[in-house]
């Protein structure tokens, strides 16, 4: 069994969405200086890295990070992979490739190759998926949805349709993924976000890692 780690580190390097908080990351005690033990201080937003959307995030009045189903965020899922021209996933891009049951999907496109990149610049020109694939994937019971950049909307989006679709049927989202090193296929999701208890229940980062099948 093999287990793959898709989570994105989160440094000073790490990318952040335009307008979110930046990340801080501070020695607050040091071994070295003569204190008794190493501690850091972070600073960071909720949607840093590799996160969960809580339906909160988007719809007013929605459940929020605390009430997410543990059922939702561990099980099944397939990993889809996309073509490096795809810029944006559409409906015909959901016709084929989907076992049949399947409540969880993360899409792998060109995007993954962005983690490649040191610079810590975003990248706007990401491939994000439109609002009539996420009302496809709505339809088709899909529980939750995930992606390899920090966002499934389309960059500027005024209206934020495909959050909205997939947030008010209570779809899980899961952004930042890095899936360069994971074929198409299906796994065993663990995704676990920090449990925090305070804010707006928006979101909050996560570890999340796929276990395949094979022995």
């Amino acid at each position: 069994m093999r287990i793959y780690d898709v989570s994105v580190p989160i440094s000073a390097r790490t990318p952040t969405y335009p307008g979110d908080p930046g990340i801080d990351i501070r020695q607050w005690l040091s071994l070295a200086a003569g204190d008794v033990a190493n501690v850091s201080a972070i600073c960071f937003g909720a949607h840093t890295g590799t996160h969960v959307d809580a339906p909160a995030h988007f719809i007013k009045d929605a459940p929020k990070l605390q009430s997410l189903d543990l059922n939702t965020l561990i099980g099944e899922v397939q990993v889809i992979g996309m073509p490096n021209e795809v810029m944006a996933i559409e409906e015909s891009h959901l016709e084929n490739g989907f076992d049949a049951g399947i409540q969880r999907v993360l899409f792998k496109t060109r995007n993954s190759d962005f983690w490649s990149q040191s610079d810590g610049q975003f990248r706007s020109d990401y491939t994000y998926i439109t609002p009539e694939a996420a009302k496809k994937l709505v339809d088709w019971g899909i529980r939750l949805v995930g992606i390899d950049y920090l966002s499934v909307e389309r960059f500027a989006s005024e209206n934020f349709a495909t959050h909205e679709v997939l947030l008010s049927n209570d779809v899980v989202i899961i952004e930042g993924l890095d899936l360069r090193q994971v074929p198409a296929g299906l796994y065993e999701l663990i995704c676990l976000p920090l449990k925090i208890a305070e804010g707006s229940g928006d979101g909050a980062p996560a570890r999340v890692v796929l276990r395949s099948f094979d022995q």
